[in-house]
């Protein structure tokens, strides 16, 4: 699992946005509060508005707005609009990938692991995440002692 930079960012301000739902936020306030580079985050909400998840409107109650209430937009919708993909295997699909020999069971290994990622990410709204009520099988995840660590190195730990 891989999350950009750009895609932590386009999320973090689709919460912000959420927060403040009815109300408008300027770019520089999500910025400021999420601590994003305000011309960064410019070309982000520009990316959340051309797919129609993000409103603006210029003027002195002008700002950004959710086009959709924020329990009808997953974590999955935003990150869609900046990565494309959830999962991918050199570019491609999981399930546009094949391998020789050994191998060919592997195409197998990375559908299974992104229905798992995209489980988690579809299930959580922004609505779930701004409201600190996450849905059971989210927490539930979380709660394996593994879940909170990573095993990079080489010696296995």
């Amino acid at each position: 699992m891989r999350i950009t930079a750009r895609v932590d960012y386009a999320v973090r301000a689709a919460l912000e946005l959420a927060a403040a739902a009815p109300e408008a936020l300027t770019c520089d306030s999500i910025a400021k509060a999420q601590g994003i580079p305000s011309r960064f985050l410019q070309a982000i909400l520009g990316d959340l508005q051309h797919a129609r998840l993000v409103t603006s409107q210029r003027g002195r109650e002008g700002g950004y707005r959710l086009a959709l209430p924020a329990s009808e937009i997953s974590i999955a919708r935003v990150m869609r609009i900046e990565q494309g993909f959830l999962a991918d295997v050199h570019g491609q699909r999981p399930e546009d990938v094949e391998y020789p020999g050994a191998a060919a069971p592997l195409t197998t290994v990375w559908i299974a692991a992104r229905a798992s990622y995209r489980r988690v990410l579809e299930e959580v709204t922004l609505a779930d995440v701004v409201a600190g009520k996450l849905p059971d099988t989210v927490t539930e995840l979380a709660q394996i002692e593994d879940a909170w660590r990573s095993f990079g190195d080489l010696s296995g730990g």
